[in-house]
């Protein structure tokens, strides 16, 4: 099957005019998704193995949204039995509310900074010693954007890790809709603000279900391959091993991840 070209049309979700009850409920419903559906189980084992390999235990969590894989993934680690790291989570566009929940939640687990901050040039005293993450939210950027923003996030850091909940195929975004659906017609109830006119927009138009299917179709066509997103740390040399691999969720969904670790002295990365 030949692979589809990546396309970069446009969300709504990362659409300045677009209105920000509408923004605000796809973030919150996609992180909802998440949980309910149960996306990101199957990425705990490689994200734990990332952890032991990088040796870190404090995460800088990138272009962080809602939240919502920072706190699955703590909860699924910490059901384990084993220590959840600690998790900074940060955005171009914060959302404190949310994410005060969360902290709230998950004491000494999770805190955030509130203050709006660019993948591309962290500033040190957020980056000093913690690994990047980057879940559900690397296909939003252009490949120049993107590339800029995987040397930005490596520079200084133990490692680095990227998932997405797909790959290129526009059917894969199916596997999402059984949990999708419910998660997006609570959110009114459940969002911790502008309830009316996500109520509005939910219920009384067709807007919120519309554009959340556009957004995830639109997503799988934006989706980064193994190929391209090596092409991006290329420029890193060996600093780091690279690893790519892909997990499974029900019903038929897959995702992947890919990490990199920094390696001391060693004059050659063994990419994985």
């Amino acid at each position: 099957m030949t692979r589809l070209a990546r396309r970069q049309l446009f969300e709504f979700n990362d659409s300045p005019w677009a209105p920000l009850a509408l923004r605000e409920t796809i973030v919150e419903a996609l992180s909802r998704t998440l949980a309910w559906g149960r996306i990101l189980h199957g990425l705990t084992g490689p994200f734990r193995q990332f952890l032991d390999e990088s040796g870190a235990h404090e995460v800088l969590d990138l272009c962080a949204g809602a939240g919502g894989p920072a706190a699955i993934l703590a909860s699924e680690i910490a059901r384990s039995g084993a220590l959840p790291p600690r998790f900074l989570l940060t955005d171009l566009h914060p959302h404190p509310e949310a994410w005060a929940r969360l902290r709230d939640a998950h004491p000494g687990v999770i805190d955030f900074a509130p203050q709006s901050v660019d993948a591309t040039c962290i500033p040190e005293e957020l980056g000093a010693g913690r690994v990047r993450v980057i879940i559900n939210a690397l296909h939003h950027f252009p490949p120049d954007l993107a590339g800029a923003i995987l040397r930005g996030a490596s520079a200084g850091a133990p490692g680095i890790f990227i998932a997405e909940g797909f790959d290129r195929n526009p059917l894969r975004f199916a596997a999402l809709v059984p949990a999708g659906l419910p998660a997006l017609l609570a959110t009114p109830f459940l969002s911790p603000r502008r309830k009316l006119q996500k109520a509005l927009l939910t219920f009384a138009t067709p807007a919120v279900v519309a554009t959340s299917l556009w957004d995830g179709l639109v997503s799988t066509l934006r989706v980064y391959t193994e190929g391209e997103l090596r092409a991006m740390v290329a420029p890193l040399g060996p600093a780091f091993r690279w690893t790519y691999g892909t997990y499974t969720f029900r019903p038929f969904g897959r995702g992947y991840f890919f990490h990199g670790v920094r390696i001391a002295g060693r004059g050659a990365a063994n990419r994985g």
